[in-house]
């Protein structure tokens, strides 16, 4: 079964950047949408940014200006560069991809397993 695998997680300093990646197992026939989310402890999973098929760019108004999606090649689905990291953004970040495996299957929700970003001096 198709997986998604984040990765670019770590611990940085406020003012900081990393640059999170998400990858898929193998290659999707279709997709309809991507996106990261993070979720805070005690908090709900929020979406931080998303981008459609046609590369229209979405970002909550929290990293608006800081964050930067882009879609890559076929290997790397999705990056997520994220600059000015402050102690707010520390959260398990989390890759969401809405397609489909091979022509046949059904539109399905797909979800990495989250990347550790923490900021803190």
């Amino acid at each position: 079964q198709l997986q998604l695998v984040e990765s670019g997680g770590g611990l940085v300093q406020p003012g900081g950047s990393l640059r999170l990646s998400c990858a898929a197992s193998e290659s999707i026939f279709s997709i309809n949408f991507m996106g990261w989310y993070r979720q805070a402890p005690g908090k709900q999973r929020d979406l931080v940014a998303s981008i459609t098929n046609g590369g229209t760019a979405n970002y909550a108004e929290s990293v608006k200006g800081r964050f930067t999606i882009s879609r890559d090649n076929a290997k790397i689905l999705v990056s997520l560069q994220m600059n000015s990291l402050e102690p707010e953004d520390t959260a398990v970040y989390y890759c969401h991809v809405v397609g489909r495996a091979t022509w046949a299957s059904a539109l399905i929700n797909y979800w990495g397993q989250g990347t550790q970003v923490t900021v803190s001096s």
